[in-house]
C-alpha cells in the first residue's frame, strides 16, 4: 500500500509499504473532477497547480491536525498503468477504507457560507442531501467500510461525522442504521445489499459490480469493456464459487463455438496420461480457430473435472507472460506474490510443481515465439498437470510438445454452415448462397466471422456479399503466403472500405494501430477524439466488424495478426505507410513518459509500440520526433537494466546527429 506524507521540508512524498506493518493513516473519500492530481504528478513532482492538488493538501493537513502522519488518496496512490497494482488496489479497496484510522469525506458541491458550519446546519443541509457523493457507486463502500468518517464542505468546514449525521444519511441512502454503525455486512441479505446501490452511478459501467466486491467479500478480476450485466453476472459467480477450485481464464466461453468435436476428443484423450506433465500443441494457420478450440477445451475440462484447476496464459510476448503469471500468483495467494523483488513466474512454477497443487491444466495461447519470451524456463512439472500450447508454427509446436500435436484441418462444410448461421443476426434460408459463400471464404472461421459481421452491420443478403467478394478477389492489397490469408485480406478490404465511408475516425484508428504493435493497444494511446463519445463509437465500429478484440480487463484492444498485416499492406499500396507511421510516432512521443522509474509500468506497456514503430522501417527520413522517441526508449531501457538494447538505440541517435548536423557536432 502506497501512502503519502509531507517530509521535513514540507514536500509531498510517498512510501510503499510492502510486507511491512502499515502505520495509522487517514483516507480521503471524494468524487473525481476534471483536473485531479494523478500518480504521474506525484512521481514527477508536477501538478501542484491542479485543482485536485487542493484535496491532497486538505487531506494531509487535516491528518496532521489529527496527529496522523500518513494519508491515502485514490487519485495518486495507485499506478493505474501497472495492471497488477491496479487489480490489487481494486480488490483491496474495501479493507483499506476499513483499516483507516479516519476517513475524510470531502463534498465539493456542499458550500458553507457561515464560519461555524455545525452551528448553522440549515444553511447547508439541503445541498448535503443532494450531494453527488451520495450518488456514486464507489462511495457506497467508502461510507460502509470506515469506522469513523468526518464530512467536510468545499471550504474545508467540518459538517459532522457519521454518527452525528446518521439520521440524514439513513434518509438519503435508505441504508439501515445497523449497517451504518458497522454491523457485519453478511448479516444483511444479498438483495438488501444490492438495493443500496439503487440510484448510484459510476463512470465505467462495470464499476457498478466492481465497487461491490469488498462489500460481498470476494475477489474478482476487472475486465473493463465487458458491460455491467456481465460484470454483475461474474460477481454473482464469484460469490457462489468462493473457496472453490481455481478457474483463471480471462475470456467468456464462446456461445457460438461450432464443430471441432473430433479435435476436442483427441485433445482430452492426450491430457493427464503417464507419470509426468503431458504437453500438447494445437497448430494451424492464422484464423483457423486455435484459440477458440483451446478456450472450449478449458471450459469443458472445468465442467468434467471439478477438482482440476485451469489457468490461461498469454504467451505472445514477455510482458504478457509475466503479467499472466503474476495474476495467477495473486489469485492463488502464493507467499511472496506481492514482493516486487521476487520473480512471480518462478513462484507459480514451484507452486504448481508441488504435489499439494493437485490436478491442473495450463493453456499457453499464441506461443509462436517460445524462445524469445523464455517460455520453457518457467514451465511447471507434475504428474497431475497438463499443458496446452497454441501456435501457428509447426516447428515450435514440435519443440514444445514433441509428437503430441493436433493440427487443425479446414472446417467441414456442415460445421461451417452452422457457424455462419450462428453468427448471422437474421439467418435466411439461402443454403445454396451460403454454400457458395463458404467455399469462397475457404471455410475459414475468421473469414466467416468477418463476413457475417459485415452482413449484420449493413443488413444485406448473402448474395449481395457474394457479389462484393467476387468483385474484390481480383483486387487483393498484396497476395499473402496462403490461400486462407488471401481470403481474410479480401474480407478485410470489403469491411474496411465500408468503414471508411461511414466512420472515418474508426478507419483512422485502424490505420494508426497498424503502425504499432498489434497486441494490448491501450485506448489512451489512440488519438484523442472530440467529443469523447465519438471515439467510443469508433472503437465500437471496429469491434462490430470483428477487426478488434477488446481486452476487457485492461481497457485495450488486440488486432488479429492477419487484420494487422492486411491494414499495413493497404497502407503500403496507397503509399501512406510512412505518413501514417509518423502520426503514430508523434502520438507515442506525446504519451510516452520520461525514464523516471516511477513511470515504469506506463513505459513498459508502451515500449513494444514505440519499438515497433521505430524498428519496422516505417519512416523514410529522420526527423526530430523519431529521434526524440528513440532517445526516450533508450533512456527507459537503461532504467530497466537492459543496457545492450539501450546502447544500440543511443548509437542510433548519435549516428542520426552526425548525419544531420555533421561530424563536428
Amino acid at each position: 500500500m502506497r501512502l503519502l506524507y509531507f517530509d521535513g521540508s514540507g514536500r509531498l512524498a510517498s512510501t510503499n509499504f510492502i510486507q511491512k506493518t502499515i502505520p495509522p493513516y487517514a483516507i480521503l473519500s471524494h468524487t473525481w473532477g476534471d483536473d485531479e492530481f494523478l500518480f504521474e504528478d506525484l512521481v514527477n513532482g508536477t501538478g501542484h497547480g491542479k485543482a485536485g492538488y487542493e484535496k491532497i493538501l486538505f487531506c494531509g493537513e487535516r491528518a496532521a491536525q489529527d496527529h496522523i502522519q500518513y494519508f491515502w488518496v485514490d487519485t495518486c496512490c495507485i499506478d493505474k498503468w501497472n495492471l497488477r497494482e491496479l487489480s490489487k488496489a481494486i480488490n483491496s479497496m474495501f479493507q483499506w477504507y476499513k483499516n483507516a484510522a479516519i476517513c475524510y469525506a470531502f463534498l465539493s458541491d456542499v458550500s458553507t457560507p457561515m464560519a461555524d458550519a455545525q452551528l448553522h446546519q440549515s444553511t447547508w443541509e439541503t445541498s448535503f442531501r443532494k450531494s453527488r457523493w451520495f450518488t456514486r457507486g464507489w462511495t457506497l463502500q467508502e461510507l460502509l467500510a470506515p469506522a469513523s468518517i468526518d464530512f467536510f464542505s468545499l471550504e474545508r468546514q467540518r459538517l459532522g461525522d457519521k454518527n452525528s449525521l446518521e439520521q440524514q444519511i439513513r434518509e438519503i441512502t435508505r441504508i439501515p442504521v445497523t449497517a451504518l454503525r458497522g454491523n457485519p455486512l453478511d448479516k444483511f441479505s444479498v438483495p438488501e445489499q444490492m438495493a443500496w446501490m439503487a440510484g448510484r452511478q459510476t463512470t465505467q459501467e462495470e464499476d457498478m459490480a466492481y465497487s461491490l466486491i469488498g462489500i460481498f467479500g470476494v475477489s474478482m478480476e476487472f475486465r473493463y469493456g465487458e458491460g455491467m450485466e456481465r460484470a454483475l453476472e461474474r460477481l454473482q459467480e464469484e460469490m457462489e464459487k468462493a473457496n472453490t477450485t481455481p478457474f483463471i481464464v480471462p475470456f467468456d466461453q464462446n456461445a457460438r463455438f461450432i464443430g471441432r468435436e473430433s479435435q476436442l476428443a483427441e485433445l482430452k484423450g492426450m491430457l493427464f496420461v503417464g507419470a509426468s506433465t503431458t504437453k500438447v500443441a494445437i497448430t494451424g494457420p492464422g484464423g483457423i480457430g486455435k484459440t477458440q478450440l483451446a478456450l472450449e477445451l478449458a471450459y469443458r475440462i472445468r465442467q468434467e473435472l471439478k477438482n482440476c484447476s485451469v489457468f490461461w496464459i498469454s504467451a505472445s510476448d514477455k510482458e504478457s507472460l509475466y503479467q499472466a503469471y503474476a495474476h495467477i500468483a495473486r489469485l492463488l495467494n502464493i507467499l511472496g506474490w506481492d514482493d516486487e523483488k521476487v520473480d512471480v513466474r518462478k513462484l507459480v512454477q514451484l507452486h504448481l510443481s508441488n504435489e499439494s497443487a493437485g490436478q491442473w491444466l495450463l493453456v499457453f495461447d499464441n506461443a509462436d515465439e517460445a524462445d524469445a519470451v523464455g517460455l520453457m524456463e518457467f514451465l511447471p512439472s507434475s504428474e497431475h498437470g497438463a499443458i496446452v500450447f497454441t501456435t501457428t508454427n509447426r516447428k515450435t509446436a514440435a519443440k514444445l510438445a514433441q509428437r503430441s500435436i493436433v493440427e487443425l484441418p479446414e472446417m467441414e462444410q456442415d460445421m461451417a454452415r452452422k457457424m455462419l448461421e450462428t453468427c448471422l443476426v437474421n439467418p435466411a434460408n439461402e443454403q445454396e448462397k451460403a454454400d457458395l459463400l463458404l467455399k469462397g471464404l475457404a471455410y475459414l472461421p475468421l473469414a466467416i466471422v468477418q463476413a457475417a459481421a459485415y452482413v449484420n452491420v449493413n443488413k444485406i443478403t448473402l448474395q449481395e456479399y457474394l457479389s462484393l467478394l467476387a468483385e474484390k478477389m481480383d483486387g487483393l492489397v498484396e497476395p499473402l503466403h496462403r490461400e486462407s490469408e488471401n481470403v481474410i485480406a479480401v474480407t478485410w478490404l470489403i469491411s474496411f472500405e465500408q468503414i471508411r465511408r461511414h466512420d472515418a475516425l474508426a478507419a483512422d484508428y485502424l490505420l494508426f494501430m497498424a503502425c504499432v504493435d498489434r497486441n494490448d493497444v491501450p485506448l489512451t494511446l489512440l488519438p484523442a477524439a472530440s467529443p469523447h463519445e465519438q471515439g467510443i463509437h469508433a472503437v465500437g465500429t471496429l469491434a462490430a466488424y470483428s477487426f478488434v478484440t477488446k481486452r476487457t480487463a485492461e481497457s485495450a484492444l488486440d488486432l488479429h495478426r492477419l487484420v494487422h498485416v492486411s491494414t499495413r499492406n493497404w497502407l503500403e499500396k496507397e503509399e501512406l505507410l510512412s505518413q501514417q507511421s509518423q502520426v503514430a510516432i508523434t502520438r507515442l512521443l506525446e504519451v510516452f513518459p520520461d525514464h523516471n522509474y516511477g513511470n515504469r509500468s506506463k513505459w513498459r506497456r508502451l515500449l513494444p509500440h514505440a519499438k515497433f514503430a521505430l524498428s519496422s522501417g516505417l519512416t523514410r527520413q529522420e526527423n526530430e520526433a523519431k529521434t526524440s522517441l528513440v532517445w526516450k526508449c533508450a533512456m527507459t531501457l537503461g532504467s530497466d537494466g537492459r543496457w545492450k538494447e539501450a546502447e544500440e538505440l543511443f548509437v542510433q541517435v548519435m549516428e542520426t546527429f552526425k548525419r544531420v548536423l555533421g561530424e563536428e557536432h
